[in-house]
């Protein structure tokens, strides 16, 4: 319950106030100068020098609870980490590079039966190697003006019914305990999404594998979600490529 209500003050701070910045921080400045200036004309910094264990010991509790307190929630906002990993398609092109070994099904060779006379043996048409595809695609949008987000969120097909997400171009506001979702909600978090692990990083290009067995087609986004305040940072409705 605490977390819910963490989650739903940050997402207020986010929505309602974030836009207004730039007045809001005018406005708290001018109104913590007037606060120093009343308490000064008040006295009350005489009163704190009278008493000075008392205000020695306020002051070291708020240090202690506001500076770690500061350092989890406020931190991530500023630190940024950046990560790129080949593409399952890129590698894919490599191995199909002049020089690379075939992979043989069969490396030993086996007699040609004689046919009949006057029958053709039907010449065996060998299966073309499979490919690894992008199956749907997206771009990436933030959940609102602080919780940005952009970059493209592609679904390949690295193996028949093996699927990977990739993230390219990609950059979000970092925060934390970020992970990765494969929603069946187009327009981002759902109860019934699947967990693909932590953000690997806030900017790059990175790869995700999907558990095996999974059915893709019931997938319509992924999603940057803060799991622990319930808070959507960004997501990519997936569709299929264009043009």
């Amino acid at each position: 319950m605490t977390l819910t209500v963490f989650g739903e003050i940050e997402q207020f701070v986010a929505e309602d106030l974030y836009p207004h910045r730039y007045i809001i921080t005018i406005t708290l400045a001018i109104a913590f100068a007037a606060a120093v200036y009343a308490a000064y004309r008040l006295g009350l910094h005489e009163v704190a020098w009278r008493h000075k264990l008392a205000t020695s010991i306020a002051a070291a509790v708020f240090l202690a609870v506001s500076i770690p307190a500061g350092d989890y929630f406020l931190s991530p906002l500023w630190e940024r980490s950046f990560l790129e990993e080949d593409s399952p398609l890129a590698m894919a092109m490599t191995d199909e590079m002049p020089g690379a070994v075939p992979e043989m099904s069969d490396p030993q060779p086996r007699p040609t039966p004689t046919p009949s006379l006057g029958v053709i043996a039907p010449t065996p048409v060998p299966m073309p190697p499979f490919e690894p595809r992008v199956t749907l695609e997206g771009e990436f949008q933030g959940a609102d003006d602080f919780h940005f987000g952009e970059g493209t969120a592609l679904l390949i097909e690295t193996a028949p019914g093996e699927y990977a997400l990739r993230f390219e171009e990609f950059s979000v506001q970092n925060g934390p305990d970020l992970f990765v979702y494969l929603s069946p909600n187009p327009d981002g978090f759902d109860d019934d999404a699947i967990n693909l692990g932590g953000l690997k990083a806030t900017d790059g290009a990175f790869n995700y594998d999907v558990p095996p067995g999974t059915d893709v087609s019931q997938f319509k986004s992924a999603v940057v979600w803060c799991r622990q305040f319930s808070v959507l940072f960004a997501w990519a409705t997936l569709g299929p490529q264009s043009g």
